[in-house]
């Protein structure tokens, strides 16, 4: 066929098919303006839902959990509704995607595990954000929990990004659920020091301190015998939130003190005895 001859017969379909092309054109056009409008509604209408869901002071976990539950929701409503401007038949689209998903949710098992555990998570409120838990064999502080994932910052700010099923499926520690908590300290002395002089160190030290509380009251005694040294326990209690800088605090007063007063702390030594061999 000559290129004259094609250009003619292009030309001609062009001019008996013109209000067909219009016509998938004016819908193609409205598909892309239905996708454009509604992402941009979606996007303001959840934001305005999670910023109106913390204004009212719910726990920002749900609210972000609630949030993105919605947002895939709507996002799918829109594809669907931009998707029967261009004549696709949305019931039989219905049908296909829900075939569809039934065979990717068989393959994606792990995923849909997530997506319950994050439910039962949100339910059951084992922790909130800014709680700082142990779970699914990391720790740090809760940011969010997500359809699938939950998003941990380390003390060192390290995002760590945990699927929802391994936290649940793991042993979840809360340690900022309770407002108090116990320090536990193991302070090791010789046992040539006098055990009365380091108890009384000791309970001076603690007791000096005024983030220690009063009630339930400082433990200290002697725990174990060990092979080279006599071992105290300290155990204050303390505002959660002044746990760490009590304790770094602490067994350094403790280490001032006891060399104020010549008090020993051991370490592990080893004597070795070298036996020279006479050859006769």
């Amino acid at each position: 066929m000559e290129p004259a001859e094609a250009a003619s017969q292009i030309q001609d379909w062009l001019s008996n098919n013109q209000e067909l092309i219009i016509h998938y054109a004016v819908n193609i056009a409205a598909a892309l303006l239905t996708l454009v409008i509604g992402f941009v509604v979606v996007g303001m209408l959840t934001g305005g839902v999670n910023s109106l869901l913390k204004k009212r002071k719910v726990d920002s976990t749900i609210a972000d959990f609630t949030t993105s539950l919605l947002k895939y929701g709507l996002l799918a409503f829109v594809i669907i509704a931009a998707l029967s401007r261009v004549g696709v038949q949305t019931a039989s689209f219905v049908a296909i995607v829900g075939a569809a998903g039934l065979a990717v949710g068989l393959a994606l098992q792990g995923s849909l595990s997530n997506f319950a555990a994050g439910v039962l998570l949100i339910s059951f409120r084992f922790f909130k954000a800014g709680d700082y838990i142990e779970g699914g064999g990391t720790a740090g502080t809760v940011q969010s929990v997500q359809v699938f994932t939950t998003i941990l910052m380390t003390p060192d700010n390290r995002m760590i990004v945990v699927p929802n099923s391994k936290i649940l499926n793991d042993n979840i520690i809360n340690y900022s659920k309770e407002k108090t908590r116990r320090l536990d300290l193991v302070i090791s002395v010789s046992y040539h020091a006098d055990l009365r002089q380091v108890k009384a160190l000791l309970n001076r030290v603690v007791l000096a301190d005024d983030r220690v509380l009063k009630d339930p009251e400082c433990n200290i005694a002697v725990s174990n015998l060990g092979n080279t040294a006599v071992e105290f326990i300290v155990r204050p209690w303390v505002n959660a939130s002044d746990y760490w800088a009590l304790k770094f605090d602490l067994l350094e007063q403790i280490k001032a003190e006891m060399d104020a007063q010549n008090i020993r702390m051991p370490y592990p030594n080893m004597d070795v005895h070298l036996i020279k061999d006479e050859v006769v």
